[in-house]
């Protein structure tokens, strides 16, 4: 059987779009920092383990996408530097960090857990992802959902 994704184009994807800003994985790895409160360089390339450059590519990038934005900080006696925040393009990524926490954890953590968990500031309970249709209902098997054109698609 022939699946239909093969009667639309894909050149206009947002998933493509979206894997040029995100898709190396320090990008991942710098907004978990940020979202973390990490948010000055030296602290994050000491955490991390990101190279300098690496790093300094990443932050530009990221700001550069409007996904950070710089806030310039001084210290006593020091230069000013900058500090890297989310702008809402930026907090709209934290269910997609949450969605991959949940995977790691289930498939990639250490014996003992995660070092990470994440819970609602109001209650304190554990927080997690879940898909719902625009009808309200919950989605909890991936083979009830079906792929299919949007409204941008265009034939091939």
């Amino acid at each position: 059987m022939r699946p239909a994704a093969l009667d639309w184009s894909v050149d206009n994807c947002t998933v493509a779009r979206a894997m040029e800003i995100l898709g190396e994985k320090w990008t991942l790895v710098v907004l978990r920092e940020v979202f973390n409160g990490v948010r000055r360089f030296d602290d994050m390339r000491v955490r991390t383990g990101i190279p300098r450059q690496v790093l300094t590519n990443r932050l530009a990038g990221l700001v550069e996408q409007g996904v950070l934005r710089r806030e310039p900080y001084r210290e006593p006696g020091s230069r000013i530097r900058h500090e890297y925040r989310l702008t809402p393009k930026g907090f709209d990524l934290w269910p997609v960090l949450v969605a991959v926490l949940a995977w790691g954890d289930r498939y990639l953590a250490d014996p003992e857990g995660s070092p990470l968990s994440v819970g609602h500031r109001d209650c304190g309970a554990e927080v997690h992802v879940e898909l719902h249709c625009t009808a309200g209902h919950r989605v909890t098997d991936p083979r009830d959902l079906i792929p299919r054109p949007g409204p941008g698609a265009h034939p091939r």
